[in-house]
C-alpha cells in the first residue's frame, strides 16, 4: 500500500491548530519537526539519553508531518488541509512560511519513519524504556528494563504522564501486590508493576488493538505469566476490594466519571494512581477522589501534566 507524507513547513505558533486540521482530515499521529529541541535544556535527573540529529530538523520554524494513504480522494483532502491551513489567518494565527509539499512513501517506510525520534530513556531511579530494535547495555546492575514496540497506535512510554505513573508505581506497589491497570494502550505500565513485584497484574483496555498491541508487548518482556490483559470498559464488572494498586493513565474527564467504582474495587488503604490530568483540571479531580472516600497522598507536576497518588480511607 502506498502513503503519502503531507508536510507543512509553518511556526510553533500554528502546531496546534495545524496538527488538529491534519487529525480531522484522517492522520492518525503527526510528526513536529521543531528545531528548538536541538538546544532544549531537560533535566537529567535521570540520566535520560537524547540522540537528536539536527539533520531531520528544518533551520527556523517547524516542519509538521503526517501520513494518509494514497486513494482517489487523496488530492480532495490535500486541497481541504490547505484551505483549512490557510483560513487561520482569520484568527492571525502566523503560518510562516506556509508550504506544503506531498511525497508518496511505501507502507514499509511509513511504518518505521517515526522511530528515528525514539531512543532508550531513562525515566526513573530503576527503569529505562528502551525500544525493540535499539542494543542497550544496562548502567547499574538493579537498572529495570522495559522493552517496548509501540506501533503506530499508542506511546513510547516515555511521555509526561507515563512516567510519572511509573515513578509512582515504583512508591506504591509492593511484592504480592494485585494491580490494575486501566486503559493499559502499550501495556507498559502493568510491565512495570509486574517488575516491581506484584503477583497479579490486570490490564484492561477498551480498544483490541491496544489489548493486542499490550499482550505482545507483555510477552517481550517475559511477565506474560503475571499480567493478563483483556478488552474491558473501565471497571466494568470487576469484583469489589480486589486490587492493592489501580493506575489509570487516561484523560481526567474518564478520572471524574470513575472514581467511585475506583473505591469500589481497591482494598481500604489500597492506592490509586491517576495521571493524564492536565493542570486547569488538577482540583476538579482531587475533589472527585476526596468525596470518593480517598485521601490525596502526593501530587507530582510534569511539564503541563498533573499525576496523583490517592489512597482509600
Amino acid at each position: 500500500m502506498k502513503w503519502s507524507e503531507i508536510s507543512i513547513h509553518t511556526t510553533n505558533e500554528a502546531i496546534e491548530p495545524i496538527s488538529n486540521i491534519l487529525h480531522e482530515a484522517g492522520a492518525s499521529g503527526v510528526v513536529i519537526e521543531d528545531p528548538l529541541e536541538l538546544t532544549k535544556e531537560r533535566e537529567d535527573q535521570f540520566g535520560e539519553i537524547y540522540q537528536l540529529n539536527p539533520d531531520d530538523y528544518p533551520e527556523e520554524g517547524v516542519m509538521i508531518k503526517a501520513y494518509l494513504p494514497v486513494n482517489s480522494f487523496l488530492g480532495e483532502t490535500v486541497d481541504a488541509i490547505k484551505e483549512s491551513i490557510n483560513n487561520l489567518i482569520i484568527h492571525d494565527i502566523d503560518l510562516g512560511l506556509n508550504k506544503v509539499t506531498i511525497s508518496e512513501v511505501n507502507e514499509e517506510e511509513w511504518a518505521t519513519a517515526w522511530k528515528k525520534y525514539y531512543n532508550p530513556v531513562k525515566i526513573s531511579e530503576k527503569f529505562t524504556i528502551v525500544p525493540t530494535w535499539e542494543i542497550y547495555e544496562p548502567v547499574s546492575s538493579d537498572e529495570l528494563i522495559i522493552e517496548l514496540d509501540p506501533g503506530m497506535a499508542f506511546g513510547t512510554g516515555t511521555h509526561p504522564t507515563t512516567v510519572m505513573c511509573i515513578q509512582a508505581l515504583e512508591k506504591t506497589v509492593r511484592p504480592g501486590d494485585r494491580v490494575i491497570d486501566v486503559g493499559t494502550g502499550s501495556g507498559v505500565l502493568s510491565i512495570a508493576a509486574a517488575m516491581l513485584g506484584a503477583e497479579d497484574v490486570r490490564a484492561y483496555d477498551l480498544d483490541e488493538v491496544a489489548v493486542a498491541s499490550a499482550k505482545l508487548n507483555i510477552k517481550l518482556n517475559k511477565v506474560n505469566e503475571r499480567v493478563v490483559v483483556s478488552q474491558n470498559n473501565l471497571l466494568d464488572g470487576v469484583e469489589e476490594n480486589s486490587a492493592d494498586v489501580i493506575v489509570a493513565n487516561i484523560l481526567a474527564e474518564v478520572i471524574l466519571r470513575f472514581t467511585n467504582d475506583v473505591a469500589r474495587v481497591v482494598k481500604p488503604g489500597g492506592s490509586f494512581i491517576a495521571s493524564g490530568i492536565i493542570q486547569p483540571k488538577k482540583d476538579l479531580v482531587k475533589d472527585a477522589l476526596m468525596d470518593s472516600g480517598f485521601e490525596i497522598l502526593e501530587t507530582i507536576l510534569m511539564e503541563d501534566w498533573v499525576a496523583i497518588i490517592a489512597k482509600r480511607k
